[in-house]
């Protein structure tokens, strides 16, 4: 059954993205945020920041992925700028990118737009219209670093969650010490990226959490679609929030317990990648990270996060490096 299945699904990609040096996404965002809280605001900034690297995301796809049906771009009434070249050469190399706005994911909720808050959005991206079945969604610092096949992603029609097995915060044994003698430790109100997993995993019923990293993340539309009509006031929940919320689960993660709850799906602890997660080693030190690494043909996958607090004189030799790995 495996591979002739396989090869005769559709796979769609899908983006989140934002231009966050955008004038009016400035203005719109400023008149939502609260001036008093400037941390809040400064977090924000970086979050949306970006440095074109969407560009190099999308051909590393292309070129590494070719089984590719449609990558979709969510965004908030943008494009890319390397979209907007309109020669034939440009159009014929991006044919399989489709923009996808928000009030589009959003129909009949459109009350709760805008939104600047990528866990409301994702959400929703199985509304998107047209998308298969069978879709990974993944970050626009994120590449397809070496070629990679449908089952690296799933296999007989199941996603392959790339992940391990964690105890919830408050059952550490540390954590209880902690509480004990009336101790606090960390930021409990923070809606950090671990608690909204932990949220997901208790909604679908579990004791301990399958944490999954910065890698692609394949999900099946249907398993959203069940969901929400099972638990409306969940999904509402969730996509009401502008900014991140504590209150929120993490749409990713629900997917992945539901599937696993389900057993309709592979689970693998190889995540198969190279992070980055700052750029404070010499530029030598990190272009050889890159040639090196990129040579082991198993690594499939590499994320560098946050490129836009990498200073000038680094980030103009990576970005080089992108273009070149995936021209």
């Amino acid at each position: 059954m495996g591979s002739h299945h396989q090869n005769h699904i559709d796979i769609d990609f899908v983006f989140t993205w934002v231009n966050g040096n955008d004038p009016i996404h400035q203005e719109k965002i400023n008149t939502y945020i609260d001036p008093d809280k400037k941390k809040n605001k400064k977090i924000n900034d970086a979050r949306f920041k970006q440095v074109n690297e969407i560009e190099f995301a999308v051909r590393s796809i292309l070129k590494n992925a070719p089984f590719v049906r449609t990558i979709f771009i969510v965004t908030d009434q943008q494009t890319p700028d390397f979209l907007k070249n309109p020669d034939l050469q440009n159009i014929e190399r991006y044919k399989k990118v489709k923009i996808v706005d928000h009030t589009e994911i959003f129909r009949d909720y459109e009350k709760y737009l805008p939104t600047f808050n990528a866990r409301s959005i994702e959400t929703f991206l199985y509304r998107i219209p047209d998308l298969a079945e069978h879709f990974i969604y993944i970050n626009d610092d994120f590449f397809i670093l070496n070629p990679v096949k449908p089952e690296d992603f799933f296999q007989n029609g199941f996603p392959v969650l790339r992940g391990k097995w964690l105890r919830f915060e408050e059952n550490l044994i540390y954590k209880k010490i902690l509480h004990f003698f009336h101790l606090k430790m960390g930021h409990p109100d923070r809606a950090g990226h671990k608690i909204a997993q932990q949220t997901a995993a208790k909604i679908v019923g579990f004791k301990k959490y399958y944490k999954f990293h910065h890698t692609p993340h394949p999900m099946r539309k249907s398993t959203f679609e069940n969901f929400s009509k099972l638990h409306p006031e969940s999904e509402l929940n969730n996509i009401q929030h502008k900014f991140r919320s504590i209150l929120q689960f993490t749409p990713q993660g629900l997917a992945n317990h539901l599937e696993i709850a389900q057993k309709t799906c592979v689970l693998k602890s190889n995540y198969q990648l190279i992070y980055f997660g700052s750029y404070d080693k010499p530029l030598w030190f990190l272009l050889m990270r890159l040639s090196w690494l990129s040579r082991i043909k198993s690594v499939l996958f590499l994320n560098m996060q946050n490129m836009s607090a990498c200073p000038d004189s680094k980030l103009h030799f990576l970005l080089g490096w992108l273009r070149q790995r995936f021209d």
